[in-house]
This record gives structure tokens, C-alpha cells and sequence, in this order.
């Protein structure tokens, strides 16, 4: 690989290309099997949880989606430990079949009226596979597109890793709304919403296929080669003192904060949309499915300028910009979306559908500042023998535990208090912390070069 600030051969711009896309087609697939349960909670919960009590449901199936998100770090754990003592191909094949396997089962699943109990538990338990996949999953894509990138380029390739979830995220919409129009509503909600679970298993077998010719990882390799791998990555990531404190000003510096902004961005503002301002189901799903599109190109844009700037300022610029504006941002959703407050159970009335594309557009840009610079971020800050798991847990703690929960715990402040702004409490309360943390107590190296013999300030 090339150092900073020198031309690399078309051979190597070839070998990165490919890696890239290989990575980014299982990462991707990955993120559409996580994402459509999420995407279709509000029909879920009326398959899987006993009828009468339609709030109970949902926030039933909503915590069934916050637990795959909240079993993450224990993924990160086993699967960043594979990852660093046998190699970061290996995981992420293991990571891609078990949630191929657990999304197609959800497909396949019986609903209550028909096994009673045994569906949510069951759903549950596919959740938590699902939760753990995804736990390992991340990790391992951004490791390895990072180790083959070239020093002052890291920002800009492992910026396209960090498009695949919210293209994932897309994809699954446009799936489930392809099959809701061919099919009509009716049978959609009563057996139509399968098929997007179902589809996974062929898009599962066809990353499978292109990842098994990758090679690993040339860092881990001579790593390896001089014995220089890490036999306990759980005990020197997290017993060692330096790297320990690494870990969490990580999670509370840098990722907590990235991921209740991700999460406001996309979803909530999917379920706010739909369950406060009662915006019809497909055209909900098309503003938010448009507003991915058109911002989806920032990720790069960021990640490349992080090469530039450093990741920090932009992140905590995200952060910063996303807390101040949130509330009035809702605000004018709320304004432009046709839905009377004096009438909480009518459904929006000629909602202005380019205004509030703009507004949840505006959010996922603010989605971009602080998830395209992530990954170079967190692969910089540790080193190559502990990589894996090191960076892969507060990864998925800021984003499993922390971003996972702003459905759950926006929708349950919603309804306790009666106030449809409360759920942006949560958000905009991790996102000031982050802020404030990582500008004071994260210190960054603009010049973390891996690649060649000078290097004085990454890790190897």
C-alpha cells in the first residue's frame, strides 16, 4: 500500500475497488435483514402480539427491536474475539450466514393466532441471532476495508461501508413497498409482509459466493506471520488501562452521539411520521426512502473530507448542529404535515410531501456528518492485534444500546406524557454529551499512517 499523499498503482486501486464491493454487498444485505423488521413494526405487531391492545403491541415489537440492537456488543464481544485471533474474513462469513438464516426464519414464522406465546418468543429469539449476526458483522467490514485502504485515503473507502446501512435501510423500504403495491394492502398485512424476509436467503447465498474469494485482511496476515497476534483481545481491550480508556471515551465521545442521530434521522423520524402525525404507511415510507437517496452520496462526501479535517470536528459538528435543531425541525413536520393536534386519531389531511422530504433530508445529512468519518475513526484509534473487538464494542453500544432505543424510548415518552415532542428528549440530551466529551477529552492524530516505515503515529 501506498503512504500519504503518493499515487497508488491501478493494480492496488483495483484490489481496494474490489474489496469495497464485496464488503459493502454483504454489509449492505446485512443491514436490509436487520432493517425491514424495523421498517414493519407496526404490521408485525399486529401479527406476532395478541389484538385489542394496539399501543401494548407495538411497543412490544419495538422492544423486540431494540433487543437486537441491545444483544450487539455481545456480538461485537464473540465475533470481534474471532475476528482478531483467526482472522476478519472468517468472522464476517460466519456473522453473514446467521442472519441470512435468522431473517428467513422470521418469514417463515407462525404468527399468535396460530401458536399462540410461542411467536413472540420465537420472534424474539430470531431477533437476538439477528442482533448478534449484525454485532459482528460491522466490525469485521470495517476492519478489513480499512487495513487494504491507503495511508490519508481511509476516510474516503471506509465511507462507502458506511453508506451500506442506510442503503440498506432504503432497499428495504423499496422492497417492502414494491410487494405492498403488487400485492394491495389487504394482503400484504396478512401475509405479503413475508416475502421481504423471505427474499434474504437468495441475497444472502449471492454475498456468500462473492465473499468467499476475498483474501484476508494484509495487515492481519504478516501480523500473524511474526506471531504477533493477540491471544486474549477481550483482556487486552479491555484490562489494559490506556486501551480501556480508549474504549470509552469512544463510546461516550464519539459513538453514543452518532448513534441516537442516526437513529432520529431515519427511523424515528419513520415511526413519527407514521404514529404521531398518522401520515399514510406508503407515503411515510417514500419521503424517508427519498430523503436516503439524495443524501445517501454525503456519506463519501464527509468521509473523504475527514481525510482533510480530521473525523473529530466533523462528527462533533453533527452532533452539535443536530441538538440545536431537532426540536424545530419536528416542529415543522408537525406544520406541514396536515395533521390536526386537536384531533389526535385523524390521519394527516394533504400533507406537503416536498417540505417534509427536505426536512427528514435535512436530518439524514446531519446522519452523514457523524457516521461517514466512524469507522477511520475508531479503526485509527486502536491497534491491529485488538482492532477487531476493540473498536467493535463501543461501536455497538453507541449504536446498538444507545441509538437503538430512540423508537422505543421516543415512542414510550410520547405516550406517557401525552407531549408528541418528548421523544426528542433522548436524543437531543446523548447527542450534547457526546459533544462535550469528545470535544474536550478526544485528542486526534491527523497523520495515522499503517503502511509505511515511518509511521509515528498509528497503530500497527
Amino acid at each position: 500500500m501506498a503512504a500519504a499523499g503518493t499515487a497508488i498503482s491501478t493494480t492496488e486501486k483495483r484490489n481496494i475497488w474490489k474489496v469495497i464491493a464485496a464488503s459493502s454487498a454483504g454489509t449492505l444485505i446485512e443491514w436490509y435483514d436487520f432493517y425491514i423488521f424495523g421498517s414493519l413494526a407496526t404490521i408485525i405487531s399486529a401479527q406476532f402480539f395478541p389484538k385489542g391492545h394496539e399501543t401494548a403491541a407495538l411497543l412490544g415489537t419495538l422492544a423486540t427491536f431494540a433487543t437486537g440492537f441491545i444483544v450487539r456488543p455481545f456480538g461485537a464481544l464473540v465475533f470481534g474475539r474471532v475476528g482478531d485471533v483467526v482472522g476478519r474474513k472468517y468472522a464476517f462469513m460466519v456473522t453473514l450466514l446467521i442472519m441470512g438464516l435468522a431473517t428467513t426464519a422470521i418469514g417463515l414464522l407462525p404468527g399468535y393466532e396460530t401458536i399462540g406465546i410461542l411467536a413472540p418468543i420465537l420472534l424474539l429469539v430470531l431477533r437476538l441471532l439477528q442482533g448478534l449476526a449484525l454485532g459482528g458483522e460491522y466490525g469485521g467490514a470495517a476492519t478489513y476495508v480499512a487495513e487494504h485502504s491507503p495511508d490519508g485515503k481511509r476516510g474516503y473507502y471506509t465511507s462507502f461501508i458506511q453508506t451500506t446501512a442506510t442503503l440498506g435501510l432504503f432497499v428495504s423500504l423499496g422492497v417492502i413497498l414494491l410487494t405492498r403495491l403488487s400485492l394491495g394492502e389487504d394482503a400484504f398485512k396478512v401475509w405479503g409482509w413475508r416475502v421481504p424476509f423471505i427474499l434474504s436467503v437468495l441475497l444472502v447465498l449471492v454475498s456468500y459466493l462473492i465473499r468467499r474469494k476475498m483474501e484476508e485482511s494484509p495487515l492481519f496476515v504478516q501480523m500473524k506471520s511474526e506471531g504477533k497476534t493477540s491471544t486474549s483481545p477481550l483482556r487486552d481491550s479491555f484490562m489494559n488501562p490506556e486501551n480501556r480508556r480508549l474504549v470509552i471515551l469512544s463510546l461516550l465521545g464519539a459513538t453514543a452521539g452518532q448513534g441516537v442521530v442516526w437513529y432520529t434521522g431515519q427511523f424515528y423520524a419513520l415511526y413519527y411520521l407514521q404514529t404521531v402525525l398518522k401520515v399514510d404507511f406508503v407515503l411515510a415510507n417514500q419521503i424517508i426512502a427519498v430523503a436516503l437517496l439524495f443524501a445517501t452520496p454525503f456519506f463519501i462526501v464527509f468521509g473523504a473530507l475527514s481525510d482533510r479535517v480530521g473525523r473529530k470536528r466533523i462528527m462533533m459538528a453533527g452532533c452539535l448542529i443536530a441538538a440545536l435543531t431537532y426540536y424545530p425541525i419536528y416542529r415543522a413536520m408537525e406544520a406541514y404535515s396536515g395533521w390536526n393536534p386537536a384531533d389526535p386519531t385523524a390521519t394527516a389531511v394533504n400533507p406537503n410531501v416536498f417540505m417534509l422530504t427536505l426536512l427528514v433530508f435535512i436530518q439524514v445529512i446531519y446522519v452523514t456528518m457523524v457516521y461517514g468519518p466512524i469507522a477511520a475513526f475508531l479503526v485509527e484509534l486502536f491497534p491491529t492485534r485488538i482492532r477487531y473487538t476493540s473498536m467493535s464494542l463501543p461501536y455497538h453500544i453507541g449504536n446498538g444500546v444507545f441509538g437503538g432505543l430512540v423508537p422505543f424510548i421516543g415512542t414510550a415518552l410520547v405516550a406517557s406524557t401525552g407531549n408528541h415532542f418528548a421523544g426528542l428528549m433522548y436524543p437531543i440530551a446523548i447527542a450534547v454529551m457526546t459533544f462535550i466529551i469528545g470535544s474536550i477529552y478526544i485528542k486526534e492524530d491527523l497523520d495515522v499512517r499503517w503502511h509505511t516505515s515511518t509511521s509515528h503515529s498509528g497503530k500497527r
